[in-house]
C-alpha cells in the first residue's frame, strides 16, 4: 500500500464533504488519483486530483474554480484554461501536488448563463466588475470552504498555494489551513484578456505584476 493509499483509506468524510470514489487518472500531465467528493451543504460534486504522496505539510495545492469556457473551449477572454494546464505541469514537475476543481463557482459562483451576459456586457464597454453588478450579481460569490474540507479529507495540515488570488489564500487560513506560500501563476496575456486582467489586479486585488511590462489598453 503506498502512502496516498493509507490516507484514502482513512476517513471517509469530513463534516460537510463525503468521499465517495478514489480512481487512477491517466492525463497528458502524468497519472494522477482521482478523489471525488459529494459536497453535503450545497449538493455539489467535487474532485481533488492527487498526484505522488501526500504530505502533511507544504504539500503544492492548486484551487481551480471550474470554468466552462476556459478550461473545455479555450477562451481567450481569460486565463483560466491556461492556469489549469500549467498547474497540472508545476504539481508533476513537483512531484507531488493537488489540484481541487470546484464546480458551482462558473463566472466567480453567478453561474454559465450569467457569466456568459456579463461577457457580452464587457464586450460592449463594462468590465468584468461592473458587469455582475449591471445584471444585480454578486462581483465573486465564490465559497473555498469545501476546498479546505477537502484538505482536511486528505490529511493536509499546510500548503503551498498556486494562486494568485489571496481571497483563496484568506479562505483556507479561515477553515483551518496554513498557508506557507502563495506561489504566483501568471500567464502571458493576450489581446482579448489584458483589460480582463487588468481589472481583476486593479479591483479584486489579484497580484499580476507581469501585466506591467504590457502596454496599451484601459483598465
Amino acid at each position: 500500500m503506498t502512502e496516498i493509499d493509507g490516507v484514502l483509506a482513512g476517513k471517509a468524510h469530513s463534516a460537510g464533504v463525503e468521499r465517495v470514489v478514489n480512481a487512477p487518472l491517466p492525463t497528458v500531465y502524468g497519472d494522477f488519483q482521482a478523489v471525488g467528493y459529494l459536497d453535503r451543504t450545497r449538493g455539489d460534486e467535487q474532485v481533488a486530483l492527487v498526484y505522488g504522496d501526500i504530505q502533511k505539510d507544504g504539500m503544492l495545492t492548486r484551487l481551480h474554480s471550474e470554468c466552462l469556457t476556459g478550461d473545455a473551449f479555450g477562451s481567450r477572454h481569460c486565463e483560466c484554461g491556461p492556469q489549469l494546464s500549467t498547474a497540472l505541469r508545476e504539481i508533476v514537475a513537483e512531484g507531488r501536488g493537488i489540484l481541487i476543481y470546484l464546480r458551482g463557482h462558473e463566472g466567480r459562483g453567478i453561474g454559465l448563463l450569467a457569466k456568459l451576459q456579463a461577457m457580452k456586457l464587457q464586450a460592449e464597454g463594462l468590465d468584468t466588475v461592473e458587469a455582475n453588478l449591471a445584471l444585480g450579481l454578486p462581483v465573486d460569490a465564490r465559497d473555498y470552504g469545501v476546498a479546505a474540507e477537502i484538505l482536511h479529507d486528505l490529511d493536509v495540515r499546510s500548503v503551498r498555494l498556486l494562486s494568485n488570488n489571496p481571497r483563496k489564500r484568506e479562505a483556507l487560513l479561515r477553515n483551518g489551513i496554513k498557508v506557507d506560500a502563495q506561489v504566483p501563476l501568471l500567464i502571458p496575456p493576450c489581446e482579448d484578456n489584458i483589460t480582463y486582467l487588468r481589472t481583476k489586479r486593479e479591483r479584486l486585488d489579484h497580484d499580476l505584476p507581469h501585466l506591467d511590462a504590457v502596454v496599451g489598453h484601459r483598465v
